[in-house]
């Protein structure tokens, strides 16, 4: 029988809260609480709208102005109307604060390296971290258009064609697949998706065209840390909708009959079986959706 899952939970929740410094008056011991560093941390990786921030953070309004003025009064972040909306802020760090900002993203990776070098397994470590993570921040899921061959993509096509290898039977060769060129995949030709939480990337899709009305989906993947949230289902949503603004009108896409999850995916969203369309030595299911 399982320990008590509420148990687990808590304990998990301290052994965070203690890593991290959650509590501690001096986060990483440079004189202010969690709250405001993260505040400085995000305004630091490019975050300059408050209202954004606020609802990146989760912070509520009046505790927003409070870390903020307090960053302020020490001369590490400025405030002013936005150029456009002035009932919006715009929030950017000073020379100091910029100084102050890469103190903390020393400090914290040096926390990070430490913790992960006294692990015996780093990489468990890290997948079960990336999948609390995941799926807590389930809500602030983003899909952004990019080129296949951005560090990015290139990372999403890897691990895709790693988990190939692993669930095909016979393995997984790409150079014996029919590998999209990465143009097809680029508009005005097709799209390539990858869905990020907070910056990192969780899942691709790409859409290989021909400037035709028919055209491919392909390379469909999702993180196991993310399955389960609806990322897949929102890929191809998004994928979809790509195509239309191309004009496309019918797509088609092969997939394994190994891939179940992606089986189901496609035959829950409108897809209908069909024959056979090209000599991929990998597929054995074929599928086609008008649009």
């Amino acid at each position: 029988m399982p320990f008590d899952p509420v148990l687990r939970f808590r304990r998990f929740s301290r052994a965070v809260t203690s890593e991290v410094g959650a509590v501690d008056t001096s986060f990483l011991g440079r004189g202010r609480p969690l709250g405001a560093a993260r505040v400085l941390n995000a305004i630091g990786h490019g975050r300059a709208d408050v209202a954004e921030i606020r609802d990146y953070l989760g912070l509520d309004s009046g505790l927003m102005s409070r870390l903020l003025r307090s960053l302020e009064d020490e001369g590490l972040v400025t405030t002013r109307p936005h150029s456009v909306d002035a009932r919006r802020r715009v929030a950017r760090l000073t020379e100091a604060g910029e100084r102050e900002f890469r103190q903390y993203e020393d400090l914290s990776n040096a926390r990070a390296e430490a913790l992960l070098a006294r692990h015996p397994r780093p990489e468990a470590l890290l997948a079960a971290m990336d999948l609390v993570a995941s799926a807590l921040g389930r809500d602030r899921l983003s899909l952004r258009e990019a080129d296949p061959r951005t560090a990015e993509a290139r990372h999403c096509l890897s691990e895709y064609y790693a988990e190939l290898a692993r669930r095909f039977e016979r393995g997984f060769d790409v150079a014996l697949s029919r590998d999209p060129d990465a143009a097809d995949m680029i508009r005005p030709r097709g799209v390539f998706l990858i869905g990020f939480s907070d910056g990192l990337p969780l899942g691709c899709v790409g859409l290989k065209g021909s400037g035709g009305e028919v055209a491919e989906i392909k390379r469909l993947w999702v993180s196991p840390a993310a399955r389960g949230l609806g990322l897949g289902r929102q890929l191809m949503e998004a994928v979809e909708q790509a195509a239309r603004t191309l004009s496309i009108r019918v797509l088609r896409l092969d997939t394994n009959s190994a891939l179940s999850e992606a089986l189901r995916l496609y035959r829950r969203s409108g897809w209908t079986e069909i024959g056979r369309f090209n000599d991929d030595p990998y597929p054995d299911l074929f599928f086609e959706k008008r649009l």
